[in-house]
């Protein structure tokens, strides 16, 4: 599929879905044996999961949640979400988010998150999707290619200031956002030295030039981008939203257009640009309160300026409790895939789930079910990221650049979901990858739905 059909599909879907929509009763009454949740309420886990991207996951985290008189449930009227838990990859998560309605009169919502994300070794497999070749016999120790286990890997510290605010345009359907965001991005080759340390001679990592290094040997990624930089960025858009809940809806749209700018006058000095983010969700009930069909289709594209490389993978939207907003690739875009596999000056990709909530309970006093999900997944670079290739050597252009343009990369998977009183939801899904070029699978478990 070229890259004009893939970006037709989106209103094509929509417009399927979207009759259906029409069709469909009010599933918001809650069902008898469930409780209306009032005043303040809390989950806390220690962290224990798993992302094939990222490695076994330790640490601690919390959410708490404010009904207030409980007319407003399932909606909350204000969400703390605190996380500190370690990767045995390399990684790290401090975060602290914080969402309301009803902090400031006047329906005006605020979305502020705080966090710093170090990690020893983040995914880098170039530019393009498949324009750029994945080789993975490299990282693959007794192959004859064999090179490094963390061949396609840079090291990256990430820290995001951010404030958004939302107020109403035509109610609380339709709304404008603005915001600021900081994005500071250290980057780096991958420190060997270190992940070597204390290991048995046969288990160490060869010194020798990764993915990164080649490319800045080669002049594909420049002097003045190489070590990452830090992005001050303004964001303003209209969002429309008709969800009857946020966290796991079973009916309704949200669609949303930003525009997010980055000019010189704050301080932007290196790199101006201007991105645009456009995305629709949709859920319909098929079945009251039990099955529910769910798409979710975006691009994300550069409209003016250049794009420094370390910016590329970053996804933006309205809402941002996500910690990891890379993509394409892995847990929140594309499951299965290999994280980071596909970048671009402009990327659209896409989801579509058929979620089956098959018990409900109260334990506890709290609001349970249990769901499975069912998924297929897809995205694709649209506009690309211009690299100058003449310093790469002819005879390893084979090695690197593949053969033409980039093409629609899918996997499908299944996944399990546990939610606490509609809002608290633990998430385990397992995607597997259409082509190997993307890797084979992965497994992830972490904490909410994707869209």
């Amino acid at each position: 599929m070229n890259k004009l059909s893939f970006l037709l599909m989106f209103p094509i879907l929509a417009a399927l879905f979207g009759p259906i929509a029409d069709a469909q009763s009010d599933s918001t009454k809650l069902p008898v044996k469930e409780k209306i949740k009032k005043g303040w309420t809390w989950a806390a886990l220690p962290v224990l999961a798993y992302d094939a991207d990222m490695g076994l996951q330790f640490g601690a985290l919390g959410q708490v949640f404010y009904y207030g008189d409980g007319s407003t449930y399932p909606e909350y009227k204000h969400t703390i979400y605190a996380e500190c838990s370690w990767f045995t990859k390399g990684s790290s998560v401090y975060q602290v988010f914080y969402d309301s309605k009803y902090l400031i009169p006047g329906g005006i919502r605020v979305t502020a998150d705080l966090d710093y994300l170090p990690e020893r070794a983040v995914d880098f497999y170039g530019f393009n999707g498949y324009e750029t070749n994945y080789q993975a016999s490299v990282t693959t120790q007794g192959s004859a290619d064999y090179l490094s286990r963390v061949f396609y890997k840079l090291e990256r510290k990430m820290y995001r200031v951010m404030a958004d605010f939302q107020g109403p345009v035509a109610g609380q359907k339709l709304r404008w956002l603005a915001g600021i965001n900081i994005i500071g991005i250290q980057t780096g080759t991958v420190d060997i030295s270190r992940i070597n340390r204390g290991r048995k001679e046969s288990d160490k990592l060869p010194d020798t030039a990764l993915l990164y290094d080649r490319y800045v040997q080669f002049g594909l990624i420049s002097p003045k981008e190489k070590n990452g930089g830090t992005t001050i960025y303004l964001k303003t858009g209209l969002v429309f939203d008709t969800r009857d809940n946020e966290s796991a809806p079973n009916r309704g749209v949200w669609s949303e257009i930003l525009l997010l700018a980055a000019p010189s006058f704050l301080g932007n000095s290196s790199y101006n640009f201007m991105r645009i983010a456009v995305t629709h969700r949709q859920y319909i009930t098929l079945v009251k309160k039990k099955l529910i069909a769910a798409c979710h289709f975006s691009y994300q594209g550069t409209i003016a300026g250049t794009t420094p490389f370390y910016i590329l993978p970053y996804i933006y939207n309205s809402y941002s409790l996500t910690t990891k907003p890379d993509g394409l690739g892995g847990a929140q875009t594309i499951r299965g895939i290999l994280r980071n596999r596909i970048t671009g000056d402009g990327v659209a990709f896409g989801n579509v789930e058929l979620r089956w909530k098959f018990f409900r309970s109260v334990v506890m006093k709290q609001n349970l079910y249990l769901g499975l999900t069912g998924f297929l997944d897809g995205g694709m670079a649209m506009q690309d990221h211009k690299v100058n290739s003449a310093g790469v050597p002819a005879d390893e252009r084979a090695f690197y650049f593949g053969r033409g343009a980039d093409r629609i990369h899918l996997s499908t998977g299944l996944g399990l979901r546990i939610a606490i009183n509609d809002n608290f939801i633990i998430s385990a899904d397992y995607g597997v990858a259409i082509n190997k070029q993307d890797g084979l699978s992965g497994l992830y478990l972490g904490i909410g739905n994707i869209f």
